[in-house]
């Protein structure tokens, strides 16, 4: 039997606020663009790629374990530059650092984000109005219905073992006076 690790106390694990890891999901989302458009790149230059849709399931493949490992290698570090900015750290249940394969996990899971409502419109021809109003109702619907989970965290934390914590704010340095 191994021994209970400690753990944070409970006033530690509070869930930010929806409005605050909705605002980090989308600065998320802005950085990466940089991620992804350096993924494109180095795919291109490497496979000689000339035109856009040529190989184009090798770079979604590429580009889906670059942000892999880019969330996995940050999770398991507490936070990603998005986190640090809106004070949200990621930790496991008991509020300890992520292993590797839980910070794996949670990217696998967290693509509950995204796929719902591309299974959904990919047998059909759907316009880029349509696509975007049924992507942007999923998130929605996904990020409210962490309102019913009993610690306020989403569901594919909660599957993947995760949660998302309050980051103490770290207080102002104060330069030191010279001695004279």
């Amino acid at each position: 039997m191994m021994p209970s690790s400690p753990s944070a106390p409970p006033t530690a694990l509070t869930a930010p606020a929806l409005w605050r890891r909705m605002a980090c999901w989308l600065y998320e989302g802005t950085l990466m663009f940089a991620v992804v458009f350096l993924a494109g790149y180095l795919f291109s230059a490497l496979t000689q790629t000339r035109h856009a849709l040529q190989n184009r399931h090798g770079l979604q493949a590429f580009i889906f374990v670059v942000a892999g490992i880019y969330f996995a290698w940050f999770w398991s570090k507490g936070q990603t530059l998005a986190m640090k900015t809106w004070h949200i750290r990621v930790v496991d249940r008991n509020g300890l650092p992520l292993p590797q394969w839980r910070a794996l996990l949670r990217y696998f899971l967290s693509w509950i984000w995204f796929l719902p409502p591309l299974l959904v419109m990919a047998p059909f021809g759907l316009s880029g109005g349509e696509i975007s109003v049924l992507m942007i109702g999923w998130v929605i619907v996904w990020a409210l219905l962490s309102r019913f989970q009993k610690h306020g965290q989403f569901w594919h934390d909660v599957w993947a073992g995760t949660r998302l914590v309050e980051a103490p704010r770290l207080p102002p340095k104060v330069k030191a006076k010279p001695k004279g």
